[in-house]
């Protein structure tokens, strides 16, 4: 997709979200089901299905992504369509590429000692190159940090709502 065309395609879209703000309302699901070895899983995201599976420390076999390589690979496919899509709208030459590291524990996972269950630390490295001056490299960074869902989403931490329902 051309820079022109990408802005064409999200002009009307925006005007559409600037008349009505509710048609810039939506929900995304994903669904998770049980495999046959209590190791693993699947994920369906959107049209696409995921094989999951704990990670190799905590018991699994080390053969799928467990769900820490899945929010990392969200934050890494956010991030990379996100600061790509600036970069079309700028109408600059350049490149990007991301990757995305991070740590934790797999000690309060398994319950043997009191730290942290989770991510103690992510790290997202940008590589933005092209002839571009320091401002517009800026300003490429500030609109991907602004406008990144799952960085937005993991920054400012929204409020996560369990339901649970026992079947008898």
């Amino acid at each position: 997709m051309t820079d022109s065309d990408l802005r064409e395609t999200q002009a009307p879209l925006k005007e559409t979200y600037e008349a009505d703000p509710e048609a810039a309302q939506i929900t995304l699901t994903a669904t998770g089901a049980e495999a046959a070895d209590a190791t693993a899983c699947s994920v369906e995201v959107g049209e696409a299905m995921y094989e999951a599976e704990l990670h190799e420390g905590a018991g699994g076999s080390g053969t799928a992504a467990c769900s820490g390589d899945l929010l990392l690979g969200a934050l890494a496919a956010c991030a990379q369509l996100t600061a790509q899509a600036v970069i079309e709208n700028f109408g600059v030459d350049a490149a990007v590429s991301v990757a995305v590291e991070g740590d934790l524990d797999l000690r309060g996972t398994m319950g043997v000692a009191d730290v942290p269950v989770g991510f103690q630390d992510i790290r997202l490295d940008v590589t933005l190159s092209g002839d571009l001056d320091p401002e517009t490299a800026a300003s490429i960074r500030d609109a991907t940090e602004r406008y990144c869902v799952v960085y937005r989403t993991l920054v400012e931490s929204p409020d996560v709502t369990p339901e649970w329902t026992f079947e008898g």
